[in-house]
């Protein structure tokens, strides 16, 4: 006969995610790699409030202007308003100036309200696209507000399990096609590894030609060797 379990191991099994009363345990995977003439950005799209999966199609890619996607992490609340704070300030920028904002603007502008307000917010994200500038860049912005401009992007719970794979298959002055090729597998990697991503691939390709936005059906994932 087995001992009657402690209420501290009853509430651990209720709570495997040891959160705070009110606390929702969130997850994600997304990701971005710049290449020659633009960016891949890519995510899944599982939105989770604790165990229980809340949307299973979410759209975490999203479009602040002609050429600027951010893809998001964290509170699906706190990063929607972010980014029509940023879509907003933008769209106000290019007004003024008579020209389209860089992506490090962009991620500047996110930078700052991230990290001004990072005692109220749970929002960690990837600001990437093309302009006449800088061409394709990505720069991540994780909780907290710190940002690194970097030569290739993760984020989300889902992104600890494909580090050792981004790092082998990653190489510098990739193709178009060679990025999306590991934006989608890294991704689908995630997914089966990480319970609280899941669903379906979403993916962006950004150029000076314009944005070509398409997405892989759960049952056609490119998981494998």
């Amino acid at each position: 006969m087995h001992a009657p379990r402690s209420h501290a191991a009853a509430a651990a099994a209720a709570d495997p995610y040891n959160l705070k009363p009110g606390e929702h345990s969130t997850g994600t995977t997304i990701m971005a790699i710049p290449f020659d003439g633009g960016v891949v950005m890519g995510a899944d799209s599982r939105t989770s409030t604790g165990t229980y999966i809340a949307v299973r199609v979410a759209d975490k890619i999203t479009q602040v202007h002609d050429r600027i996607w951010i893809c998001r992490s964290g509170s699906a609340a706190d990063t929607q308003a972010l980014t029509d704070y940023i879509r907003h300030y933008l769209s106000q920028l290019a007004v003024e100036t008579g020209r389209a904002p860089t992506v490090k603007t962009a991620a500047h502008l996110m930078r700052r309200m991230i990290y001004e307000n990072k005692d109220n917010l749970m929002a960690g994200v990837i600001v990437g696209g093309w302009d006449v500038v800088d061409g394709g860049s990505v720069y991540n912005i994780p909780l907290g507000g710190t940002m690194m401009k970097m030569p290739f992007a993760l984020g989300g719970s889902g992104s600890t399990y494909i580090w050792g794979l981004v790092d082998h298959k990653f190489k510098e002055g990739m193709t178009k096609d060679e990025a999306k090729a590991l934006v989608e597998k890294a991704i689908a990697h995630a997914m089966a590894r990480d319970g609280s991503s899941g669903g379906i691939i979403r993916t962006v390709v950004i150029t000076e030609d314009g944005c070509d936005k398409e997405f892989i059906p759960g049952d056609k994932l490119p998981y494998g060797p």
